[in-house]
């Protein structure tokens, strides 16, 4: 019976030194299949504006810079980009206007998200072509559905979003990057309902249960691994007794998933502050966490070998 070896990493929102990290692993973990679930763009732009002496001036991290060399300039870029924010180099006049029309700057922002996927599409094929490692990358709910075609097109990396996909020889995953409703509206939010139909109509597909992964970006409700800060009316962390308040901001369509279709795995994102482990009856259900801003990348490594998980690691690096 073959043994199956996941790396399984979410959220890294536009951080090509995790990116970087996340083909890498492949080798340095000796691994057959790479997952990564959904969340991949980043949030924001970064403007390096052009002086009238040559240098560029931009702010981030909440520190203003002033880039006097090409060398400087190229650093910062590198540095904005491991982040997982988009460096756009600008004159005063052009960010000025962008300034005044939101809707242009958010057509820059779809731009360089789409330009940043394309790229790490590259680079992926680059890096594991030949490599007998197989690399699936999903959509999460924070990622705009303009980056859609840059998955699909890619000739490596497979796009498994809402799909049924065999893994190896045994082993079948299912993949959900939409998320119940948060505070943020991102772009693919819906429904419990609308999660519980789409969830059924892969699982429904699926030949084996007991073999299967369910690669659902939003965790199960009411876990250690779906815990978030409750905020207030203005999106701020309500602090209790000196310490913020946390809520389960889980998925109930998620959990009645997982526990009348017992899979193998769960494996699962969204809620950055709750990396752990959970079983819910027969399967394990993983939440790695994420640490992308800080560059770290947090991940899960898996071993399956039939219907039972042979070891798992959360790993942090």
């Amino acid at each position: 019976m073959p043994k199956c070896r996941i790396f399984f990493v979410t959220d890294v929102h536009g951080s090509d030194r995790c990116f970087r990290k996340f083909i890498n692993a492949g080798k340095f973990y000796k691994v057959g299949v790479l997952v990564l679930g959904g969340d991949i763009t980043g949030k924001m732009i970064v403007p390096l504006i052009r002086q009238e002496n040559g240098d560029y001036v931009c702010e981030y991290g909440g520190t203003r810079y002033t880039l006097k060399s090409k060398e400087q300039l190229d650093e910062a870029i590198k540095n904005i980009k491991d982040s997982g924010f988009y460096p756009y180099v600008t004159d005063p006049k052009e960010f000025e206007e962008l300034s005044a029309k939101p809707e242009l700057v958010t057509g820059l922002f779809k731009r360089l998200m789409r330009e940043s996927v394309d790229g790490w599409m590259k680079l992926a094929e680059e890096r594991l072509k030949g490599s007998g490692i197989s690399c699936y990358v999903s959509p999460g709910n924070d990622d705009f559905f303009d980056i859609d075609q840059a998955l699909n097109s890619a000739t490596y990396v497979i796009n498994p979003e809402e799909k049924v996909v065999q893994i190896d020889s045994e082993h079948e995953m299912i993949t959900l990057g939409y998320a119940n409703h948060t505070p943020w509206n991102s772009p693919r939010e819906v429904d419990e309902s609308v999660l519980q139909e789409k969830i059924d109509v892969m699982a429904a597909r699926v030949k084996d249960m007991k073999k299967a992964l369910f690669n659902l970006h939003v965790p199960p409700i009411n876990t250690v691994i779906d815990q978030a800060p409750k905020l207030d009316q203005d999106l701020k962390p309500v602090i209790s007794g000196g310490s913020v308040s946390m809520i389960s901001a889980g998925s109930t369509a998620v959990r009645n998933s997982i526990e009348r279709y017992q899979p193998l795995a769960g494996m699962h994102g969204h809620i950055h502050e709750s990396r752990g482990v959970v079983k819910i009856g027969r399967t394990v259900c993983f939440n790695p966490g994420s640490e992308y801003n800080s560059g770290i990348l947090k991940g899960l490594l898996l071993e399956v070998e039939g219907a039972k998980i042979n070891s798992y690691l959360l790993t942090s690096g």
